[in-house]
């Protein structure tokens, strides 16, 4: 299994590394003091469209669409895309300056592959041309969200249109004043269908009447302005019938087609979390000394050290070898190795964040330093996309149905 960048991947990682070294790293500080000062609640950072011109400009955008879809990207694979997507896993927030931030690259990425023309020009074009947001709508307050065919948010035919009513929570995005439109799973039921056929989805424009924002809700403390995550009511919201995507009952083959993409996506970028908080734990190691002696000449340290350093690259390989699968055989086959990634990669990132805030002492819990930021995500992370017991359990049927009646 051959893992050496192409001379394509290694060209666009050495100018990700050089954008980021001048545009991204040196702003850092002052882009989350704005974002944390209330007087700037829900209010994008104002520096932020003039680092993405630039991006655009050194055609470092839209680099996470897969290769069908050229001219709109650089037309990279799976495997092509990961060590850049951990290059700007480095800086939280960091992959929207490239047109790569979660939830809009999924969104893109349905309407890229299941939009009509008419849907992708009115929508599609504006989230790859970077001038509008999108959130991705389907965790209910009062289901176990986690098994989607709970999914209880109704969407009836009235006519010419489609009724929506219901209440999500947890909706990514949904409180940035850039977010013009949602992607919304949810029930259009039929009992000639079988339980995975009772979903759709549906394209709502975010200023139609009906829609409630109730509240954003805070992530271990913080509210992530300014996209954040909130809870949003739909009563009576009314869409043409035109806006549902695929076609009625075609919900889960939608999300299967959106979720593959978006949890190894995730995984990369936790590498590059991860790689940073090493980096950061081995400079900091060196410079302190304590009882008379360097941090770095500790035992203790040291292996703490050595065992993050071994289980980045292992998430790291594991991530390559799950795109490698999907570019290979198709998200479907490749499923066990995306449900591996996602278990091992956030929490592994979360233990060495862990392990880099001890090295750091007291600092290391503060915003002078991104470790408590990173552990913060790896934590959250472990349920974004299904949490883990979901991987594992699915993962574990998997493996049970493969091996149980193999031969010895």
């Amino acid at each position: 299994m051959d893992f050496e960048y192409s001379a394509k991947v290694k060209e666009l990682r050495e100018k990700l590394i050089s954008f980021m070294d001048e545009n991204v790293y040196p702003i850092e500080e002052e882009r989350d003091r704005f974002l944390e000062d209330p007087a700037n609640l829900w209010t994008p950072w104002p520096g932020g469209e003039a680092i993405k011109q630039k991006a655009r400009a050194a055609g470092l955008w839209n680099l996470f669409l897969p290769h069908e879809y050229e001219p709109f990207s650089p037309g990279l694979t799976n495997l092509e895309y990961a060590p850049l997507a951990e290059q700007m896993g480095r800086v939280l927030g960091a992959s929207e300056y490239f047109n790569c931030a979660a939830p809009d690259t999924g969104n893109m990425e349905i309407l890229a592959k299941y939009g009509t023309p008419d849907q992708q020009q009115c929508w599609l074009k504006p989230l790859l041309d970077g001038e509008i947001k999108s959130a991705y709508v389907m965790t209910e307050p009062e289901v176990a969200s986690s098994d989607a065919t709970n999914i209880e948010t109704s969407i009836v035919a009235d006519g010419d249109e489609y009724v929506i009513n219901g209440c999500k929570w947890w909706i990514s995005g949904a409180m940035d004043p850039r977010c013009k439109v949602y992607i919304l799973l949810g029930r259009t039921p039929d009992p000639d269908r079988q339980r995975h056929q009772q979903h759709s989805q549906i394209i709502i424009p975010a200023d139609t009447p009906g829609i409630e924002i109730v509240r954003p809700l805070h992530v271990i403390g913080a509210l992530h302005s300014p996209g954040g995550h909130c809870e949003i009511r739909f009563t009576d919201v009314r869409v043409p019938r035109e806006n549902l995507l695929l076609g009625e009952g075609r919900g889960f083959e939608i999300a299967q087609g959106r979720l593959g993409p978006g949890r190894i996506h995730h995984c990369m970028r936790v590498v590059g979390m991860a790689q940073r908080a090493l980096e950061l734990m081995c400079k900091r190691a060196d410079e302190r000394v304590a009882f008379g002696r360097k941090l770095s000449d500790q035992g203790s340290i040291r292996q703490d050290i050595a065992r993050s350093f071994c289980e980045i690259e292992q998430a790291r390989l594991l991530t390559l070898k799950a795109a490698a699968a999907m570019d290979l055989y198709g998200n479907k086959v490749a499923k066990d190795l995306i449900a591996a990634i996602k278990i091992v990669a956030p929490q592994m990132a979360q233990t060495v964040a862990d392990r880099a805030m001890q090295v750091h002492g007291a600092i290391g819990f503060s915003k002078d330093f991104p470790l408590a930021t990173i552990f913060a995500t790896a934590r959250y992370l472990r349920m974004a996309d299904g949490p883990d017991e979901v991987h594992m359990a699915q993962l574990g049927k998997l493996k049970i149905a493969e091996h149980a009646g193999a031969r010895r």
